[in-house]
């Protein structure tokens, strides 16, 4: 590879790295053309998959402020995901499942460093859809019974007042 084909693939390394939210180190040895290819098709739109140098992927972490030497070491290939990265993160941790010659080594995570084990974690996480739709459905409960007990406050004044008035005839009525 020329010099001017190492910076621009630096350079390009670098502006993947900067524009994900998270990129995860992987080790693709033993992998066919084909597995490769269903790999990327389950990573989904919001990742891409790519065979990197590791020499050149230390440079370009370096320039992007972000610390990942300790995973590149033999065949590497990293997912950089733009979009969830609990959904890449199932794609991969699936992919690893049926291909045993996946390894997944680490990762990253809007800058902070993640160890194969947190990948996995993070894998087993709802995605961000599901997550929401669970928070906003707690809220809504959370408003119905607010709004019960709104309600129930004022008839049970008045259910308390004419208590009070019945309390108040029967005693005045008995002097």
């Amino acid at each position: 590879m020329a010099t001017s084909d190492k910076v621009a693939a630096v350079e390009e390394i670098t502006q993947k790295l900067r524009d994900s939210n998270a990129a995860v180190v992987t080790s693709y040895t033993g992998l066919s053309v084909a597995q490769l290819k269903e790999l990327r098709r389950s990573l989904g739109e919001n990742a891409q998959y790519r065979v990197v140098k590791n020499t050149l992927t230390k440079i370009a972490a370096n320039e992007a402020g972000i610390q990942l030497d300790e995973h590149l070491k033999g065949s590497t290939a990293v997912a950089f995901v733009t979009g969830d990265p609990v959904v890449a993160a199932k794609g991969l941790r699936d992919f690893a499942k049926d291909n045993p010659a996946l390894v997944i080594k680490g990762g990253v995570l809007d800058g902070k460093a993640l160890s194969a084990d947190e990948i996995k974690k993070l894998a087993d996480l709802e995605s961000r859809e599901v997550l929401l739709a669970k928070l906003a459905g707690a809220m809504k409960g959370k408003q119905t019974q607010a709004a019960q007990v709104f309600q129930a406050l004022p008839s049970k004044l008045v259910r308390t007042v004419d208590a009070l008035r019945a309390k108040q005839g029967e005693q005045g009525g008995a002097e």
